[in-house]
């Protein structure tokens, strides 16, 4: 993370005129982190990166993807009391958050594996300033982090399609690409599917498909010679409580919003020694 970034978060929560935290008398203190609960880890350096602002002294035996149990000791800090109550509500969140969201990808990551290789990825659905972050705690959770912008490939979707066509937007689409750009086209069928995966595309996307239409298609592309040319990824309302009928699908790579947006927070507390 960038110091203007950390110093726009920083600002926001000490707000003009922090009395809360300065009322304390000023001394050394030493200070846990833990999680009150099985998870795993995300976000370590970002609270690091707090921790050494505030001018804290913090030492882990942790990084990103460690899998801890409820109970266990994620930073050892000592310091100005003043400066950790300050550092304190900033590093919970990052740490609560990513954490969460590299709890729920590695949960994802086990049930798919039961069934298939498939990867897991997730999305740009992500809160607006934090992808970065969220992205990198998928990784941390075992997932992939699929395209981080507009720019890492050439994605083409239900609007591109309705203003151009198929066979239109993919002609253009392979004019303007650079040779280190995919081009992925989003599909709602099987026939869909069969259409674009005939125009030499990269990647198909099948988008709010049930299990057993995608199980059709893969089978159809698969039939008429095609799957082994091009990779399969089916995305649009897939939850961990689905999740299972999908990875037994044969798709290539299942891509899942609910990675981020539907992660719950891991509860981690800071606690003072006195």
């Amino acid at each position: 993370m960038l110091n203007s970034e950390l110093e726009h978060f920083i600002q926001e929560d000490l707000g003009p005129y922090d009395l809360s935290c300065i009322l304390v008398p000023e001394r050394e203190v030493e200070a846990i982190i833990f999680s009150k609960e099985e998870c795993t880890l995300a976000g370590i350096d970002v609270a690091m990166s707090i921790f050494r602002y505030f001018g804290l002294q913090a030492t882990t035996p942790h990084r990103d993807g460690d899998q801890i149990p409820a109970g266990e000791t994620i930073f050892f800090l000592k310091g100005s009391s003043v400066s950790m109550l300050r550092a304190e509500r900033l590093s919970l969140n990052f740490l609560g958050h990513l954490s969460g969201i590299a709890t729920m990808t590695n949960k994802c990551v086990q049930i798919v594996r039961e069934f298939s290789d498939a990867r897991v990825a997730c999305t740009r659905k992500t809160i607006p300033g934090m992808r970065s972050l969220e992205k990198q705690a998928v990784m941390a959770g075992g997932g992939d982090t699929h395209r981080f912008g507009l720019s890492d490939c050439i994605m083409l979707k239900d609007n591109h399609i309705k203003l151009m066509g198929f066979e239109a937007a993919i002609k253009e689409a392979k004019k303007r690409a650079s040779f280190t750009q995919k081009i992925e086209v989003e599909v709602e069928s099987m026939e869909e599917a069969l259409l674009v995966a005939g125009l030499e595309v990269d990647i198909i996307m099948l988008d709010n498909m049930g299990p057993g239409e995608v199980l059709r298609t893969v089978q159809a592309l698969k039939k008429a010679g095609l799957k082994e040319h091009v990779v399969i990824e089916v995305s649009g309302n897939i939850n961990i409580g689905n999740l299972e009928e999908y990875a037994k699908t044969g798709v290539d790579v299942i891509s899942m919003g609910s990675l981020i947006h539907a992660a719950r927070w891991i509860d981690v507390s800071m606690e003072f020694s006195v």
